[in-house]
């Protein structure tokens, strides 16, 4: 069998396709994701012709739709409008078939109008980086002569990867399976702690609680290697950093929330609810263990538990909705919890109301909380309380 122009042992050709998928990733992750999608940062025009030209070689993704879909999954996240949520089109579908859906909602032009705007289109991208199937064409020829017909499985290995890890695993997985720092509006999480297969996509919860961060990263223990690669551009000038997740900033408690305190309790509000839900946790298992002892396990525990929570009602059938809320009607603490975690996230909620009226309701859930009874309760308003910009 005749080798290519570069003849490597089978170990050496799987290097190879290692690296060349890993530079893809690190472009989608980069380029597409972090900065075209959300404008976390700035890139030198060196640094994003590389990237778009590299993406169009390995994948065939147009700028425009991949930055349009991903923006309207955040805008419609967990609805029958999301391009590829499983928990409406379920796991399976976005796992192995996550290629089909980004190509069907890519020929959605109302898609592509809305939200697919400050994309690059320029002679470039409308005459080359269009025209997907060349790019892909050139890199099989690429692959073919560098490496003889082993160069065939390297591209197939190419074609792939995007598909199974990016649509499949980060769009489906990504909402299904894992652990969550923040307790956000839908069902994302974190696959595992080190972002390093894919690109620091893996903290797929930290991004959708904080979507304009450059880093996705938020634990001490926790690795994104996209935000080294950034980092390592921005040393020699090619990336600018615009957002960061923010970290939260505690003083004294003070004696009346002002301002400042409310400003300091939205900007960090994934952190407020994380915390809610961290200090209501034990009283709250406990009031459903009582419930169950005295009513049976009429319901599931644990979903009520994380209804009550974290409002995640998403995954729950009508019937059992309808279960859940008859059992909150039996315990007043359980009552109390779940409406003051409905009050405290519509302080932060979208709204007409001015700074003051939201301060005004603040100080409002602030004093029910220290007359609610319940310790964890007014340990928590006194927590708030300090908070600071």
């Amino acid at each position: 069998m005749d080798a290519g122009l570069i003849d490597l042992p089978w170990w050496g050709i799987v290097l190879v396709a290692l690296g060349l998928t890993h530079v893809t990733i690190a472009s989608v992750t980069i380029f597409l994701h972090r900065h075209q999608a959300h404008r976390a940062l700035e890139l030198h025009p060196l640094a994003s012709h590389f990237f778009r030209f590299w993406l169009w070689l390995t994948t065939g993704m147009v700028t425009k739709e991949w930055a349009a879909i991903h923006r309207k999954h955040h805008a419609k996240c967990e609805t029958a409008e999301d391009p590829h949520s499983p928990q409406v089109k379920g796991i399976r579908k976005v796992l192995w078939q996550g290629a089909e859906l980004y190509r069907a909602e890519a020929k959605n032009a109302e898609t592509l109008a809305r939200y697919g705007h400050g994309t690059p289109d320029d002679w470039l991208e409308r005459h080359v980086y269009r025209r997907s199937v060349v790019g892909v064409s050139l890199m099989l020829v690429i692959d073919v002569v560098l490496f003889g017909p082993l160069g065939l499985t390297v591209w197939a290995v190419q074609m792939m990867w995007i598909p199974f890890w990016a649509a499949g695993v980060v769009n489906g997985l990504g909402h299904y399976v894992g652990y969550r720092n923040f307790n956000c509006n839908d069902a994302a999480t974190n696959l595992v702690p080190w972002g390093i297969l894919i690109g620091g996509e893996e903290l797929h919860n930290n991004h959708h609680s904080y979507a304009t961060s450059a880093k996705l990263s938020a634990k001490w223990y926790e690795f994104d290697i996209g935000w080294m690669y950034i980092r390592l551009l921005g040393f020699v000038r090619l990336a600018k950093v615009r957002k960061v997740i923010p970290s939260p900033k505690f003083g004294e408690a003070k004696r009346v929330a002002d301002l400042d305190t409310l400003q300091a309790i939205i900007t960090h509000r994934y952190d407020v609810m994380t915390r809610y839900v961290a200090s209501l946790k034990r009283i709250c298992s406990d009031e459903v263990d009582r419930l169950v002892a005295a009513h049976g396990r009429s319901f599931n525990p644990r979903a009520l538990r994380r209804w009550v929570l974290s409002g995640e009602e998403r995954n729950l059938r009508d019937d059992d909705r309808a279960r859940l809320e008859a059992v909150l009607r039996d315990s007043a603490a359980l009552s109390t919890i779940a409406s003051m975690r409905r009050e405290l996230a519509a302080i932060w909620a979208r709204s007409t109301a001015s700074r003051e009226q939201l301060l005004a309701q603040l100080h409002d859930w602030i004093g029910r909380a220290e007359q609610s009874g319940i310790r964890q309760l007014q340990e928590f308003s006194l927590r708030l309380r300090q908070y600071s910009v």
